[in-house]
């Protein structure tokens, strides 16, 4: 009975340093990790070009914005126009559909 005692004693003695130990991460566990730090670093590159674009994209948009409320007031309804098709000559054709109504005359008429 004392050699059984002695060898579980001596069993406890030798493996308790080894699973006193960290055991190490699982590949999984590395892989999210790294996952992890790659979309932080993402989200920091996006962010860093977000905060230097910015000011040229305030810029873009205030210079369209009268180009723009020109388009609006010339094209009456976007639903009433067909996909634009390039011609084999480089011609852009915008088509009304046939079922779109009837523009209303226009106001002034350059001669």
């Amino acid at each position: 009975m004392n050699r059984i005692a002695a060898l579980c004693v001596a069993a406890l003695v030798a493996f308790g340093p080894a699973a006193a130990q960290e055991a190490e991460p699982l590949p999984d566990a590395k892989m999210r990790e790294g996952m992890d730090l790659l979309g932080q670093g993402m989200r920091l590159l996006f962010k860093g070009l977000g905060d230097e674009l910015e000011p040229a994209l305030r810029d873009l948009a205030e210079t369209m914005q009268p180009a723009l409320r020109r388009l609006v007031e010339i094209v009456d309804d976007f639903d009433a126009y067909q996909m634009p098709e390039r011609l084999p000559n480089g011609d852009i054709l915008i088509r009304r559909k046939p079922d779109a109504p009837p523009l209303p005359p226009p106001d002034d008429i350059e001669i």
